[in-house]
């Protein structure tokens, strides 16, 4: 079954470099990753880094969402970007195997969606793509097609994901890239 469709947005502005997490329970993100963005609920998120005006609390430079509750508490529901210029936060890990958290990779502006990809060296740990090279379809527009079984995608990551977590025809196999 496919999981809720929640938007986790800036209440304030967020620093770059701020980390979340951990991350709780199994790492799948991308699963549910779509072409389309999905409208949803929304979650407004809260940082507490550089206090907001008329804001008095104060919790250690944490994020808390509008009832306070912990990133622990809302963290899985952050979209999977589905291209590097929609993405504000990226998945990183200490080391190999340990806890994965999310990073703040510019600052994220008061309104701002979090959507989060994978790191370069998170990717390559789970054995997901890091690059997707487009082509152009009859219109011109940019697509990204599955090489396995030729499935088209409108975003990188959406190919990305697809290849990881549900095209039948690459799982066991090593990852082809363009150059092949």
């Amino acid at each position: 079954s496919r999981a809720p469709t929640i938007s986790v947005s800036a209440e304030s502005c967020i620093p770059a470099g701020l980390r979340l997490g951990p991350v709780p329970g199994t790492f799948k993100l991308g699963k549910y990753l779509s072409d389309r963005k999905e409208p949803g609920p929304k979650k407004k998120v809260f940082s507490y880094a550089v206090p907001p005006v008329f804001q008095v609390r104060m919790v250690r430079g944490e994020l808390v969402d509008e009832a306070g509750s912990s990133a622990l508490e809302w963290i899985g529901l952050i979209r999977a970007a589905r291209n590097s210029q929609e993405q504000t936060l990226e998945a990183v890990a200490d080391l190999p195997g340990g806890q994965i958290f999310y990073r703040a990779l510019r600052d994220v502006q008061p309104g701002e969606e979090l959507t989060v990809w994978y790191s370069n060296p998170l990717a390559q740990w789970f054995d997901i793509p890091v690059t997707a090279t487009p082509t152009h379809d009859e219109k011109g527009e940019e697509r990204y097609i599955c090489w396995y079984c030729w499935r088209t995608f409108k975003y990188p990551n959406s190919l990305k994901a697809h290849v990881h977590f549900h095209c039948a025809l690459s799982h066991g196999r090593p990852f082809l890239h363009h150059d092949h």
